[in-house]
């Protein structure tokens, strides 16, 4: 019984210790952050990856409409902008009742810039069927090219199971891993224009007239009282079981974040924690981080001495060839950090000016900064030296020569005297 007693006490210990160790990381991770409100979020620095905040951010969660970057992701890889698509009928027959649409109809036809545009500003659950058909040759078939590019990207906690974010329970993904294909999405331009546009105008078809829609984005809108000016680009999510969700960027200062918001709620007084905290963690990240300049083009970093140089050039002094900017918090700009250098390990004469010698890394709060290291001037071949291995070179071909000269006449000595 007292052996009992003292496991329940032990585990009970441990247990205590566990949660008090999540909350020391979690304050330590995110010193002096904003208290948010939304179930998951993630603030990373789109240069560095360095995470700035995280609340729960590997934990999986609904993403509602935010699929839709992956979508527009992969109908951007695979078509021209300029592409006409013929709505089908059997795109539009599955989107359940209260999901967003543009009111497409069968048989109309859009170019699949005008879709996205529908898809990633007005949030329309038809156009992402409609495009998934197109590029898929059926949905199912887009579905699977949805899960292979996540794993291409190499997340583990994200399934699709369609192309707009119907509420279902194999698909999901997680803050971190959804800014993770933010990040990838906004390598292309075409993606950053429509996911940044305020507003769209989709000109008259063959089957209605013109449609206008204005972002359901906030943080993009002039006129919104959640309006920020720094945000560039956005997706806005939300389901009964999803909550109100948002993947967004932002730039200021030469910096570049990426927020994902996911379980997001609704204030009594009608204000999305999405937007709301979205901008408190854009203000803690641009107000507390700088990028600082540890190292520019030309900045010696250490000196050698080449063995079989020259003596005028064999001391050789090493440079950068690019320049570094790290992520650091404001309280550190002032530090000195100090890099770990290393070196090839056939260094020597002769050597050109320029020539890439070794690697510099600075490691700062756990993210690796590194530039190549290069000679700066030309370091010649020892002529001493070289004399010195011509002479050898004609000593040993002259004892070769020598061996088997007399190797040669004690043959024909030993065949004359039989």
């Amino acid at each position: 019984m007292k052996l009992y007693v003292k496991k329940i006490l032990i585990l009970s210990f441990l247990i205590v210790l566990f949660i008090n160790l999540n909350i020391v990381y979690a304050t330590d991770n995110n010193a002096d952050a904003p208290e948010i409100t939304s179930g998951a979020a993630i603030l990373i620095d789109n240069k560095t990856n360095r995470v700035l905040y995280d609340k729960n951010a590997n934990e999986r969660m609904f993403p509602a409409s935010t699929t839709k970057i992956m979508t527009a992701l992969l109908v951007l890889e695979n078509c021209d902008l300029d592409e006409t698509v013929t709505a089908s009928y059997d795109a539009l027959m599955n989107i359940p009742e209260g999901y967003v649409s543009a009111e497409i109809q069968g048989e109309e036809q859009f170019t699949v810039e005008q879709l996205l545009e529908m898809l990633l500003v007005h949030s329309a659950n038809d156009a992402a069927n409609v495009l998934a058909e197109y590029v898929g040759g059926s949905i199912e078939s887009f579905i699977s090219m949805m899960n292979t590019k996540v794993n291409e990207l190499g997340l583990t906690n994200t399934h699709f199971t369609n192309p707009y974010g119907l509420q279902e329970d194999n698909h999901y993904t997680t803050a971190y891993d959804l800014a993770e294909i933010m990040q990838y999405c906004i390598q292309n331009d075409d993606f950053r224009r429509i996911a940044g546009s305020v507003s769209c105008s989709i000109p008259a078809t063959n089957k209605s007239g013109v449609r206008s829609y204005t972002s359901t984005n906030q943080l993009i809108l002039p006129d919104s009282p959640n309006y920020y000016s720094y945000v560039t680009v956005g997706k806005t999510g939300f389901t009964t079981e999803a909550g109100r969700c948002l993947v967004s960027c932002a730039y200021r200062n030469d910096i570049e974040l990426t927020c994902v918001i996911l379980g997001g709620t609704l204030s009594d007084d009608g204000i999305s924690s999405r937007f709301t905290d979205s901008i408190s963690l854009y203000e803690y990240g641009f107000n507390h981080f700088s990028l600082k300049n540890i190292a520019n083009p030309g900045d010696i970093i250490t000196a050698i001495e080449v063995s079989n140089a020259t003596p005028d050039t064999k001391s050789l002094d090493l440079a950068f060839v690019d320049s570094i900017y790290a992520l650091v918090n404001n309280s550190d700009l002032d530090t000195n950090y100090i890099p770990e250098i290393y070196l090839n390990s056939d260094i020597s004469a002769p050597i050109a000016e320029g020539d890439v010698l070794g690697k510099a890394i600075y490691t700062i709060d756990g993210i690796s900064y590194e530039a190549d290291i290069v000679a700066t001037h030309t370091v010649e071949n020892s002529q001493l030296l070289q004399f010195i291995l011509q002479i050898g070179g004609l000593f040993i071909a002259f004892l070769i020569t020598f061996v088997i000269f007399f190797s040669n006449r004690k043959k024909k000595k030993d065949l004359s005297n039989i």
